[in-house]
C-alpha cells in the first residue's frame, strides 16, 4: 500500500524503522512527516518536543539540513497490544528509540509517540 506519493506505507508496525532510516539519508521531509498521525508527538534535545505535522516538519528540516548519514541499528521485539505498538531499536552508539505506534482503520500504522534517543 502506498500514500498519495507513492511511498510505502508501514503494514507492520516494525517498518516504520526502516522508513524513517531511509527517508532520513533521503532527507524526504514529507515522508518523514507521513510517518506520524496528524497530531504525532517527536521528543527533542533538551526535553523540547514537535507536536503536530508543522512541528514535526520543522524539525525534520533542521535535521536533514546538513545531510547527515544516518545507519541502521538493531530493531528490538516489538510489543502489541490491540490497535498498538511499542517499538524500540538499539542504535550503533548504545543509544536506544522508543515509539508507540497506532493501527489506522486501514490496517497501515503510523507512529503516535516518537523518543528518537534513550540512553543505552
Amino acid at each position: 500500500m502506498s500514500d498519495d506519493q507513492g511511498r510505502e506505507r508501514a503494514q507492520r508496525p516494525e517498518d516504520l524503522s526502516r522508513f524513517v532510516l531511509e527517508r532520513l539519508n533521503a532527507g524526504d521531509v514529507d515522508g518523514l512527516v507521513a510517518l506520524y498521525e496528524p497530531d504525532g508527538l517527536l521528543a527533542l534535545p533538551g526535553g523540547q518536543t514537535a507536536s503536530g505535522s508543522e512541528e514535526i516538519r520543522k524539525a525534520y528540516e533542521h535535521l536533514v539540513a546538513g545531510k547527515p548519514t544516518f545507519t541502521p541499528g538493531t530493531q528490538l521485539p516489538t510489543v502489541r497490544n490491540g490497535d498498538l505498538a511499542l517499538t524500540s531499536t538499539r542504535l550503533a552508539g548504545g543509544d536506544v528509540t522508543v515509539e508507540i505506534a497506532r493501527r489506522q482503520p486501514d490496517g497501515t500504522w503510523l507512529w503516535v509517540l516518537d523518543q528518537p534517543s534513550l540512553l543505552g
